[in-house]
């Protein structure tokens, strides 16, 4: 076989013994528990799905569909560019609608549809009746459909969906005048809930303040004893009145008992009561950042003589959290160490939007906990996923109501944010990672009685101990709260704490929208290395005084912590540029700036399930191209460069007596000549030219990391991007898939303009194809990503990534082989309805021929939109937002 044609192949089995357990994630707002009457079904697979309204009943059971696209949601209505701002996605209606029959064993039960997310304004039909109207995007839509479904023959749901402007809720801002994206459709998951009539309720279903489902709130906690005040909501739909006993039982990871109490209510037929219940623990384990011990709480409602009519677990972290005004933030009972340093997040992806699978949303948090993160701040009511990553990594979520730059006077949209407060807090509360609520809108002219509500309202909901609420120091109601975001540190008062919400950014004068913070990781290793320092250390800050993470370390006590903006670049509605600020690119891949968050975070190694310790990254390519400085990051005490094998060496002492960030950068002056290792290079030398970073702690080599420069280019590798989380055989989860240009020795060659086209075989489906630029793919920085979803049948998927245009000098195909994982939850969808979709799974195209006129109103509606947006670019002004001052 000729050389050129033999393919290098690369294998990675992902198997059980090589990858974690796969994240265990709630369902409807709780965990399965087996034997207990209550069973959760997913009803993600097999939705038919078409843009724009449509003549006729398409509600009716009897609606002809047939011409419809077959999807799985999480669905972001369709699938985009990498480059997607300035409002390139749908706008409008949509309608979906699933078939399916349920169990026949489930007739009889007390059933609920509940969708986690919705995003607009929606209406849902079952069997062709309207069961429930909603407006928001990020909060859940639930029905009972107990008495509507037909068990002699299949049920068909409709959502018809609109994420088009609307004024009368939240957000309610034009989305061309938007800083984010909100994309559109049902992109959280759907569940079948099925139990007794006798149940635990859902609080957001029940709207009951203060209650409804489970509430876990906490008395006191120390390091000594906890006290955990326990609520269950019980309702009784059965025709007789009932007499149940609710038991709590708090358990440790390992299955052992803590602690154990029952309480007997009596709940006449269709009411509803409390079991309330409180439980001390001796010597708790008690969740933080550093710690995020989880237990579980089984919670189970039995009948007099013994039988389990209904159940499920919670997960419980017991913490305090106090805000002590000048004494800054304790945790448990103790004053914290240092600032608690975090980002904020918009969860859309790159070609997929906002519609992020469950095993996303624990990646995200991965990649960040792994960068040392603390604390996210979740833009908006964030994906019941993302909390439950949260809880078990230890992130602290900040948690906000939706809504940005927008007030409206109509007294409905003001109605409509206090629901949204109410739920925000129902649907998070008993989450171990909640840090504190946001009930004001961001960046918001609210008024003053608006901000009082607010509070009221956080205080109704959460009427214990450890619930925290904040708005901007400055906005009006200010001195209704005692947390105050963004300060401004010469009006500190004593008797406030106080957090930046936002830092980082440093726009110009917000026309270009350049900042040295922008940078896309196609830019290269100059411009990245600039937003690094930027972040950390600038070197005109002496001039121009700015927040860095330098300058927020040396802030009083009295300034907890801080969340750069922000974590990973995103689209946006009112400019054509993306933001390119984040640490991240939108598929997820690391910038330099990354690895500089990565050295922030305690050497010590200990057993969080993110990456931790010692680490070190020399942030130089060793091209032509590169600066003579050599940077790495390091959170070691001493970091020691060789730079070839044998030659000169450098050392950098960390000063144990400096006060600003924990591991400022280290660069090594005028290290590195290219002349120098071209001479190598032609010497035949080329496996002693390198760069050999070593991290020493007690004057031992604890970690290092080795660099060469790339040679020619010789053929891809391809990896999965996975967190060590298998793709999930489910029919609509999704993994990144990464291919890169390398040499023989494997080293990434990152000056390159090549384009990667992906074939998959197996058990597996490529997501986009070249209308949107995901396949082929360029090769950005020497890599190009691709997302594949799973079928739902577990086995072998086989990925070939070749060149665009392949020759007998270009690199060779890689080719990667990995098993998927067998689906544990239960499904609902009908299989004829999946069959068809897996023969069409092209996305439906929209053409549009514009005439001359059409352009000329285009042009016009242009102008005015830039018109609106300086409006935008005032009050951001006004906020402070990108000044960083």
């Amino acid at each position: 076989m000729k050389k050129n044609l033999l393919i290098a192949i690369f294998l990675i089995w992902t198997s059980s013994l090589l990858a974690m357990d796969f994240p265990k994630f709630s369902t409807a707002g709780f965990y399965e528990l087996p034997n207990t009457g209550r069973e959760v079904y997913s009803m993600n697979l097999a939705w038919r799905f078409i843009k724009g309204d449509v003549e006729g009943s398409p509600y009716a059971t009897d609606f002809d569909d047939s011409g419809w696209e077959v999807v799985s949601i999480p669905h972001g209505l369709e699938y985009l560019p990498v480059e997607a701002s300035g409002c390139a996605n749908y706008q409008g209606i949509v309608w979906c609608r699933k078939r399916f029959t349920p169990d026949s064993r489930l007739k009889g039960k007390q059933l609920f549809i509940h969708f986690e997310a919705i995003m607009g304004k929606s209406k849902v039909y079952v069997n062709g009746r309207l069961l429930k109207e909603h407006y928001g995007g990020y909060l859940p839509v639930i029905l009972d459909v107990t008495d509507v479904l037909d068990w002699e023959k299949e049920n068909v749901i409709a959502v018809k969906a609109d994420n088009s402007n609307d004024p009368l809720y939240p957000v309610g801002k034009p989305q061309n005048l938007l800083d984010f994206t909100y994309f559109g459709g049902i992109y959280r998951d759907c569940w079948l809930v099925a139990h007794n009539k006798v149940f635990i309720t859902n609080a957001n279903y029940e709207n009951e303040v203060a209650g409804g489902g489970l509430f876990v709130s906490f008395a006191e906690v120390s390091e000594r004893n906890a006290t955990v005040n326990l609520k269950a909501h019980i309702r009784n739909n059965s025709e007789k009145n009932e007499q149940v006993t609710v038991i709590f039982n708090l358990k440790k990871k390992s299955g052992e008992t803590v602690k154990q109490v029952s309480k007997k209510v009596s709940v006449r037929k269709g009411k509803a009561g409390y079991a309330v219940a409180s439980i001390g623990v001796d010597s708790p384990l008690l969740w933080s950042p550093e710690n995020p011990y989880l237990y579980d709480l089984d919670v189970m409602v039995t009948t007099d003589d013994g039988a389990v009519v209904d159940g499920y677990r919670q997960r419980v972290g017991i913490r305090s959290i106090e805000f002590k005004q000048t004494e800054g933030l304790w945790i448990n009972g103790k004053p914290y160490d240092g600032k608690l340093m975090g980002t904020n997040r918009h969860q859309d992806f790159a070609i997929l939007g906002n519609a992020l699978p469950n095993s996303m949303q624990w990646r995200d948090a991965k990649k960040l906990r792994d960068a040392g993160m603390k604390v996210i701040r979740t833009h908006y009511v964030i994906d019941p996923a993302f909390m439950d990553a949260c809880d078990e990594l230890g992130l602290f979520a900040l948690v906000e109501v939706p809504g940005w730059q927008f007030w409206n006077n109509e007294p409905v949209f003001g109605e409509r944010v206090y629901s949204d407060i109410r739920n925000m807090i129902r649907i998070h509360r008993n989450h171990a990672s909640l840090f504190f609520w946001e009930p004001v809108l961001n960046e918001t002219r609210y008024p003053d009685e608006f901000a009082k509500k607010a509070l009221d309202i956080c205080k109704e909901e959460y009427p214990y101990p450890y619930s925290i609420a904040a708005c901007d120091h400055g906005a009006a109601g200010d001195h209704y709260y005692s947390l105050l975001l963004r300060p401004i540190e010469s009006d500190l008062r004593d008797d406030k704490t106080y957090f930046i919400r936002e830092w980082g950014d440093n726009v110009d004068d917000w026309n270009a929208q350049n900042s040295d913070s922008r940078v896309a990781r196609g830019w290269g290793e100059v411009p990245m290395l600039i937003q690094a320092e930027h972040y950390a250390n600038p070197s005109y800050i002496k001039e121009h005084p700015i927040l860095c993470y330098e300058t927020i370390c040396n802030k009083p006590k009295q300034i907890v912590g801080a969340c750069f903006w922000h974590s990973f670049d995103h689209q946006r509605g009112y400019h054509a540029d993306p933001f390119y600020g984040g640490i991240m690119d939108a598929f997820r891949q690391p910038k330099t700036s990354y690895y500089m968050f990565m050295a922030q975070r305690s050497p010590e190694k200990s057993d969080l399930i993110a990456d931790n310790g010692p680490m070190i990254h020399i942030a130089h390519e060793i091209t032509p191209f590169s600066p003579a400085d050599v940077t790495v990051y390091s959170n070691c005490e001493e970091v020691r460069l060789t730079v070839f094998k044998g030659g000169k060496e450098y050392v950098y002492k960390k000063d144990p007596s400096h006060k600003g960030m924990p591991s400022p950068i280290v660069t090594f002056k005028d290290a590195y000549h290219f002349m120098e290792w071209k001479a190598m290079a032609r010497a035949g030398k080329q496996d002693d030219a390198y760069l050999l970073a070593e991290g020493l702690i007690g004057g031992k080599v604890v970690v290092s990391h080795k660099r060469y420069p790339s040679g020619q280019a010789d053929h891809l590798i391809v990896r999965l991007d996975d967190e060590h989380v298998s793709l999930k055989a489910d029919g609509s989860d999704v993994v990144t898939v990464i291919a890169e240009v390398v040499d023989k020795r494997g080293t990434v060659k990152r000056l390159n303009n090549s384009h990667v086209r992906f074939d998959i075989q197996g058990e597996g489906r490529l997501l986009g194809d070249a209308s949107v630029g995901a396949n082929p793919v360029p090769v950005i920085w020497g890599s190009a990503p691709v997302l594949v979803q799973s079928t739902t049948k577990p086995g072998k998927v086989r990925i070939i990534a070749s060149m665009q245009n392949p020759g007998q000098s270009r690199p060779l195909e890689g080719v990667l082989e990995f098993e998927t994982v067998a689906n544990d939850q239960k499904e609902i969808f009908s299989q004829e309805e999946l069959l068809i979709g897996g023969k069409s799974r092209s996305k439906m195209k929209s053409v549009v021929n514009k005439n001359d006129l059409e352009r000329e109103n285009e042009r016009l509606r242009k102008e005015l939109n830039q018109l609106k947006v300086r409006e935008v670019e005032k009050q951001q002004t006004q906020f402070g937002v990108g000044i960083n001052d």
